[in-house]
């Protein structure tokens, strides 16, 4: 592995890519269930099956760990994040903030561009899930939202959902299934469309409350069940 020395010390820097590759896969593991939460991960096999040394995944451990999905516990490691209901009412509290004034937003410069746009990424989403690639959907769907969000032209607000977005992903993966087929999710998401299209503030809100709002019952009720 290349190595740069810095004043003789002997340290080196991490190829950057490296530790976002690794960080990736450790996403990746998580949104597919391969670590559970609450699961301590071993930095020595993380790094034994990948075939790497252990800095890079050290590096991508505490990336994790600032975005939410993995807590270092004192003497003890690394774990993955296990959620509340009181986080995870916090999270979806913060994303309906964001899609509700994005909605609003949105609605009041609605084109046919955009919405093209929109429907293009819900087809997206509807094909990885009749593939059955959970983690796929996940991306997918949050890119859905992501992509309205970025319409709105506000980019702090797209900062923003960017950096909720790495525990949405935590809270979408304590799902095993948040749809039966494909076609409820064309649907639920084609009332967000629906609900742009008319331009009226209100309908908006009762749309992303009720689309956010199920999901955001759904995760506590999953997490409430796996713990007694």
């Amino acid at each position: 592995m290349p190595r740069t020395t810095a004043n003789g010390s002997g340290a080196f820097i991490q190829p950057t890519n490296l530790v976002d590759q690794v960080a990736d896969y450790l996403t990746q593991a998580i949104i597919g269930q391969r670590f559970a939460p609450g699961e301590r991960l071993s930095e020595v096999q993380i790094a034994r099956d990948l075939g790497i040394s252990r800095a890079p995944v050290r590096e991508a451990a505490r990336l994790l760990e600032s975005r939410g999905l993995l807590v270092s516990k004192p003497r003890k490691g690394v774990f993955v994040r296990a959620l509340d209901a009181s986080e995870l009412n916090d999270i979806y509290d913060m994303r309906l903030c964001l899609e509700r004034h994005a909605m609003e937003r949105l609605a009041a410069s609605f084109t046919d561009e955009i919405e093209a746009s929109l429907r293009s990424q819900v087809e997206r989403l509807c094909e990885a899930a009749s593939h059955g690639d959970e983690t796929q959907r996940i991306e997918e769907d949050l890119a859905f939202h992501r992509l309205m969000i970025a319409w709105t032209g506000n980019r702090r607000l797209l900062k923003s959902f960017d950096a909720l977005s790495h525990e949405l992903r935590l809270c979408i993966a304590l799902i095993t299934k948040t749809h039966e087929a494909p076609d409820s999710i064309a649907d639920c998401h084609h009332l967000l469309l629906d609900a742009l299209k008319s331009g009226d503030a209100r309908r908006c809100r009762e749309a992303v409350d009720y689309h956010i709002g199920v999901a955001r019952d759904y995760v506590i009720k999953a997490v409430a069940e796996s713990r007694t």
